[in-house]
């Protein structure tokens, strides 16, 4: 059958049918949120390493290159030492940022979504001020049978 609308369409716009092999993708595998979970905290140490790191080697060589300019009282030492200092605040405030990152990162997850119901009186302002009245006069009521009890 399918032979037959094929040749058919080929014969209607003169062509001729080709065959297209064509690779089966598989579909990718959803990970486990845990392990989502594990692996961020993972990169966050490492990350938090890696930048500890940079900030403490930038602060000695910030030392040196201090050292350096003084006695050499050359500029070029001292613009390298203002730039050093300046890659040094930069990775300090990356370090900032990534703490502040994770927080909303684990905001995002754990934020549970609260759902409100008001409820919302149809009627005029009469209907509203009589149905008011007789909530009164029951809670009246039951606060003169608690005392009585």
């Amino acid at each position: 059958m399918r032979d037959k609308v094929e040749k058919n369409l080929d014969d209607i716009f003169d062509i001729e049918a080709e065959v297209v092999e064509s690779e089966i993708i598989q579909p990718k595998r959803i990970e486990n949120p845990v392990n989502e979970k594990r692996d961020l905290d993972q990169d966050y140490k490492t990350v938090r390493s890696n930048l500890k790191n940079i900030i403490s080697t930038g602060s000695e060589a910030i030392e040196n290159i201090l050292q350096v300019a003084t006695e050499t009282e050359s500029p070029r030492a001292y613009e390298v030492a203002a730039q050093m200092i300046k890659t040094v605040a930069d990775a300090n405030k990356d370090l900032v940022d990534l703490h502040k990152k994770l927080k909303d990162i684990n905001k995002e997850t754990n934020n549970v979504k609260n759902v409100t119901n008001n409820a919302l009186f149809v009627g005029s302002t009469k209907e509203l001020q009589m149905m008011m009245k007789e909530q009164h006069k029951l809670l009246e009521q039951d606060d003169m049978r608690d005392a009585e009890d």
